[in-house]
Parts: C-alpha cells; structure tokens; sequence
C-alpha cells in the first residue's frame, strides 16, 4: 500500500530538521534584540551575521546534494551559480547607494568614476529595481545553468569529465570577473552596501530579519527538494544515479530530467548567493574560485550524500569548526584540516554523518525484527501453515 504524499514528503527525520530550524530562526533574532548585551544569554550581532552565513551555505549544499546524491552528477563548478546570485543583489545594493557615495555620484557607482566610466552599462539597467534584481537572481545562474547542460548532457558527458568541465567554468568566469573593464568593480568587486529595501544593512533588526529571511528560504528549497526526491519523478532521477543507461533504455529522456535538476539545483545556488551577500557586505570574483565550489563539495560529504538534511547539517559543521580553527594558532594548517576530514569521512563514514546514523537505525531494526521473529518461534506463537486441501 502506498503511503499518502504528504507522508512522503515530511517524515520524521525532515519534521525533526524543520523543528529546529524553525527554533533556529526564532531563537537568534530573540537573544540578539531581546537580550540586554551585558547578559549571558545575549547573542552579538557579529553571531547573527555569522549563522546567517551558514544558512546560506545550507542552502548551498542542499542544492548541490539535490544533483549529486539523487542524480549522480557531481558539480564542482557550483560556487559559480551561487556567485552570479550574489553578484545580482549586489548590483542592487551599490545602485541603492546613490549620491551617498565616495564620489556622490547618483548613477554610477563609485568604482565605476575611479575607473572613468562615463555613463552606466547597459546590463546594469533596472537593478534599481529590487523586483528586477530577484529575477536575475534566478535568471542568469538558470539561464547559464540550462545552457550548459543543454550541450554536456545532449553530449552524453558524464562522470569526472562532467566535473572537469563545471570547474573549468567557474575558473573562466573568476579570470572575467577579474577584469576591470568586466564591469563588476574587478578584483575589489562591490562592497560598501548602505541599504536594502529602504533598511540599514548594518542595524541589528536588518540583520536578523535577513536571517529569519534565509531559515525560511531554506525550508522552502528544502520542501521543494523533498517533494522531488519523494515522487515518480524522484525515482526516475534515482535510477539515472544508479543505471543511466538502462534507465535510458527503457525509454525516459535522461537528458531531460538531468537538466531539469541542474537548472533546479543551480537557481537555488543562486538565492543562497542573494541572501549571502547583504550579509556578509561583499561579493568579490573570489567566489568563483574552484576551492569554493570543492569545499562545499566537501561539505555535502561529511553531512551525507542522497540525505538533504545531511548537506545542511555537513555545511553547518566544517564552516563552524573553518571558523574556531582560523581564529587561532592553527589557523595555516585549517586547509590540511579539511582535507583530511574529507579522506576520512570517505574511508571511515562514505556515507556521512546522516547516512550513517540512518544505516545504523535500519541495521537496529532489521535485528529488532529479527529477534522478535526468533523470540516468536522458539515460544510457540509463530503462525503454522495452512493445513492443506483434501484431493
């Protein structure tokens, strides 16, 4: 008998995540504007910047375990989608600055008259427009998303050679992003944000509401992911991941339902990349190193591939323990830290922290079943079987 959708959908594991985020999202914002600072149980602004940040991040690895731990393809260009995110609020951002400005400009922003441009690029119009600069943030990492997997899946290319290729567009697009007449403020990139919607980027209430903001994007990808992973289409995806060609064979367009996903997973990159940057008060092209999109790779790893909960969980653990060990004396070796968490996890837990707490729940109650089978049996109440029929 089959299970009802919604049942499907929020099972105990994702109520349990979607518990705790909720707690998360209110928690914060409630021990920073509630809380005098003198007391113990206040929380500084720096800290709901800094969690912020790993809800982004969240987000990040939600939609990179969304193609690889479901689908097989394994994106190590994925820090390029969440950067063009980042790049379209930030465009915003500097053309809400205004006169307020180094140069008091009211059009251009400042790098811009440092660097003799006299009048705004075309593809600058209508960031003014936050409703414009929300469509972008969707837009051109899907739109850049969909041409790609158009050509590498239509191509049949697949494996690490896939891998090689995502990251050598992430690689292309940090040297272009590089440039100074690129029209992105270069390798300075955009920085010195005043205000979003109207309200200081920098006050306390700003900030907090950015993170509530983010907890709920985050469950709504999350949902979202759930109801993919959860239906036909889901399964459809799965056999992909496991048999690509026998799944072709049988007669489902492959390639379809891979750029779907890809096109899906790079769009939710793109929002972590918008909620990310009025956050953190930068966007430089330094989010386009490869390193990033490895890292978070990694990520998703640790927490536990194919598990949605595990990404976020994965994502929230390295950056927590990036940011304890780069604060102090180990802070050159953070680099060698991770790598071999990443060796680690792959021989010690191949499937993550979440994987293997769930194989270790199914291997108890497969022996739970087990011995209450023996139990039965040896006590008599095991059913006998049907007498049979009189020939």
């Amino acid at each position: 008998m089959t299970s009802h959708p919604l049942i499907r959908l929020i099972d105990r594991g994702s109520t349990l995540f979607l518990v705790l985020l909720a707690a998360f999202a209110i928690t914060i914002p409630v021990l920073n504007l509630l809380m005098p600072e003198g007391s113990f149980l206040h929380i500084s602004t720096y800290f709901v910047s800094l969690f912020g940040k790993y809800i982004c991040y969240g987000l990040l690895a939600l939609s990179i375990d969304l193609i690889w731990g479901y689908v097989g393809i394994l994106s190590l260009g994925h820090g390029a989608f969440f950067a063009l995110g980042g790049y379209a609020m930030g465009m915003y951002l500097m053309r809400q600055i205004g006169t307020r400005g180094v140069y008091a400009n009211p059009i251009l922003p400042d790098f811009m008259v440092f660097l003799n441009y006299s009048e705004l690029p075309v593809f600058w119009y209508g960031f003014n427009s936050f409703a414009y600069a929300a469509l972008m943030v969707l837009l051109v990492p899907g739109l850049l998303a969909f041409v790609f997997g158009w050509f590498a899946f239509r191509s049949r290319v697949t494996g690490v050679y896939l891998s090689i290729i995502t990251q050598a567009m992430t690689y292309a697009l940090l040297l272009a992003f590089f440039r100074n007449n690129f029209g992105f403020g270069g390798n300075n990139g955009l920085t010195d944000f005043k205000d979003i919607l109207g309200f200081n980027v920098q006050a306390d209430g700003t900030r907090n509401a950015l993170l509530v903001i983010s907890c709920l994007m985050l469950a709504l990808c999350f949902l979202l992911s759930r109801a993919i992973v959860t239906s036909k289409f889901g399964m459809v995806l799965v056999a992909i991941r496991d048999a690509e060609s026998r799944t072709r064979f049988l007669g489902y367009r492959v390639e379809a339902y891979k750029l779907f996903v890809f096109t899906l997973s790079a769009c939710m990159a793109g929002i972590a990349g918008a909620l990310y940057v009025p956050q953190v008060g930068i966007i430089n092209p330094g989010e386009f190193a490869p390193a990033n999109s490895i890292e978070a790779v990694i990520w998703v790893a640790v927490g536990g591939r194919g598990t949605l909960t595990g990404a976020v969980l994965g994502a929230f653990v390295v950056n927590y323990a990036k940011t304890f060990f780069t604060s102090g004396f180990l802070a050159p070796y953070w680099l060698f830290m991770l790598g071999g968490l990443f060796i680690g996890t792959t021989l010690l837990m191949p499937r993550g922290i979440i994987g293997t707490y769930n194989a270790w729940r199914a291997g108890r109650s497969e022996a739970a079943a087990e011995n209450a089978k023996s139990a039965a049996m040896e006590d008599g109440a095991a059913p006998s079987a049907p007498p049979r029929a009189a020939e």
